[in-house]
C-alpha cells in the first residue's frame, strides 16, 4: 500500500481507501488533458466513497470541500468510457490480487443477476427484459462469475446484458475466460436459467463437472417428477442452431424428500439436477453440491450494501459502479486473507473483520480525504 506509512502490524483506513485508488489508477486508463485542474485520484476518491457510502456522487461532491465538482466527476464517468472498455478493464480488476491467493483447483459459479426498472416504459432501450419479476419486466441486468473457495467468493468477471444475450452466449464467454485462467476447474455451478440444451453443449465440450436444476420441460420429465422416490435417470435434450439439430444427453439426479411440516408443507418435495461430475454419486449428493451456489446471494446483499445510488440510465456509468461495489468485496477477502491473519501451523488464523466495519473503514477514509462536511451553520 503507498502513499502512506503503514505501522507495523496494522492496516490504517487511510491505506485502504489509497490501495483501491490505487488500484483503480493502474488499470483504468483516464485521460484528463494537460490543462486539468484535478487528477484521476481524485475522481476514484469520490467513486469510491459514494459506493461505500451507498449515496451519490452529486451528493457525496455537494457535502465535501475538497472534493471536485459533481458534474466534472460525472462527465469523465460519462464521456470517458464504453462500455467494451469498462467490461475488459473491470475483469481485470476483479481478477488483479485475487488470482494469487486461489488454490490450484476451484469451484466456480455463474449467475444472472436483474436489478428492477421501475422508469418510464418508452425509455427501457438497452435494457434486459424478461419474465415478470417484482412488478416489472424491464431490468439493469447482469451475468456474474465468481470462484468459490471454503465458503468465500471472488467475482472473476462481470457481465452487462440486453435484449439478444442468451445464457448460452453467456456461458462461452465464461468459460473462454475460464481457459485462460491459470487453475483448473472441479465444478462449474449453475442457476436454471443456464438449463438448455446449449449450456450442456458447451460444458461437455469444455470437459467440465457441472451441477444445475432441471426445469420441468416436457411430459416425460413432468411424469418423472410426480412419481417414486430418489434415483438417477438419463435424460436429453434436442438444440436447434442455423437449421442444425443434435442431441444432448446427460444424468439427472432426482432427489426426493418428506416435508415434514418445514415451510408449512406436507407431502413428498422432489428436485432434479442436472450433474455430471466425479463426486456425485447420489441424488442427495446433487442436492447437497447445488446448495454451495446459494451463497452467491450473499454476494449480492452485500453489493447492494456498497454501490452509489444513481438515477442515470446511462449504462457505462450503472457497470462501473457494479464493479465497483464487487471489486470492494475482492479487495476485502484479499487483504482479510494476506494481511489480516495470522500464519500457524495447520493454516492461517484469521482476525475477525466483517464486511460492514470493512465498508465503515472506507468510508471514513474517503469522507476525510474530501473533507465531507462535518457541522452545517
Amino acid at each position: 500500500m503507498s502513499n502512506t506509512q503503514q505501522a507495523d502490524g496494522e492496516i490504517h483506513e487511510d491505506q485502504l481507501l489509497n490501495f483501491l485508488v490505487n488500484t483503480l489508477d493502474e488499470e483504468v486508463g483516464l485521460s484528463l488533458g494537460s490543462n486539468a485542474e484535478i487528477d484521476t485520484a481524485d475522481i476514484y476518491e469520490v467513486l469510491v466513497g459514494a459506493c461505500a457510502d451507498g449515496t451519490s456522487i452529486s451528493e457525496l461532491c455537494e457535502s465535501s470541500d475538497d472534493s471536485p465538482h459533481e458534474n466534472t466527476v460525472l462527465y469523465h464517468l460519462r464521456e470517458k468510457f464504453d462500455l467494451a472498455s469498462v467490461e475488459r478493464v473491470g475483469n481485470a480488476l476483479l481478477q488483479k490480487d485475487v488470482l494469487e491467493i486461489l488454490p490450484e483447483q476451484v469451484e466456480v459459479v455463474a449467475d444472472l443477476h436483474l436489478r428492477p426498472y421501475y422508469g418510464d416504459e418508452d425509455e427501457t432501450d438497452g435494457l434486459y427484459h424478461s419474465e415478470a419479476k417484482r412488478g416489472t419486466t424491464a431490468f439493469h441486468a447482469y451475468a456474474t462469475l465468481y470462484a468459490r473457495v471454503k465458503n468465500k467468493r471472488y467475482t472473476l468477471a462481470v457481465r452487462r446484458l440486453v435484449d439478444g444475450d442468451t445464457a448460452s452466449t453467456v456461458l462461452a464467454e465464461f468459460l473462454g475466460i475460464l481457459d485462460g485462467l491459470d487453475f483448473s476447474v472441479k465444478a462449474v455451478y449453475l442457476d436454471r436459467e443456464f438449463y438448455d440444451s446449449k449450456c450442456l453443449t458447451l460444458l461437455q465440450a469444455h470437459n467440465h463437472a457441472y451441477v444445475m436444476p432441471i426445469v420441468r420441460w416436457g411430459k416425460k420429465i413432468k411424469q418423472e417428477l410426480s412419481e417414486g422416490w430418489s434415483r438417477v435417470i438419463r435424460h436429453d435434450l434436442t438444440a436447434k442452431l442455423d437449421g442444425h439439430s443434435w442431441t444432448v444427453e446427460f444424468p439427472v439426479y432426482l432427489d426426493c424428500t418428506y416435508q415434514n411440516g418445514r415451510y408449512d408443507e406436507h407431502g413428498v418435495a422432489r428436485h432434479g439436477y442436472a450433474a455430471d461430475a466425479p463426486f456425485i454419486d447420489t441424488p442427495r449428493e446433487a442436492r447437497y453440491h447445488y446448495a454451495k451456489r446459494f451463497g452467491i446471494e450473499a454476494s449480492y446483499r452485500l453489493s447492494e450494501q456498497s454501490i452509489a445510488t444513481t438515477t442515470t440510465q446511462n449504462p457505462v456509468v450503472r457497470l462501473l459502479y457494479v464493479v465497483v461495489s464487487l471489486l470492494l468485496q475482492n479487495v476485502w477477502r484479499y487483504l482479510h486473507w494476506e494481511f489480516v491473519a495470522t500464519p500457524r501451523r495447520g493454516g492461517r488464523r484469521l482476525w475477525k473483520w466483517p464486511f460492514t466495519e470493512f465498508i465503515r473503514m472506507m468510508c471514513r477514509a474517503a469522507w476525510t480525504a474530501l473533507a465531507t462536511r462535518r457541522a452545517v451553520p
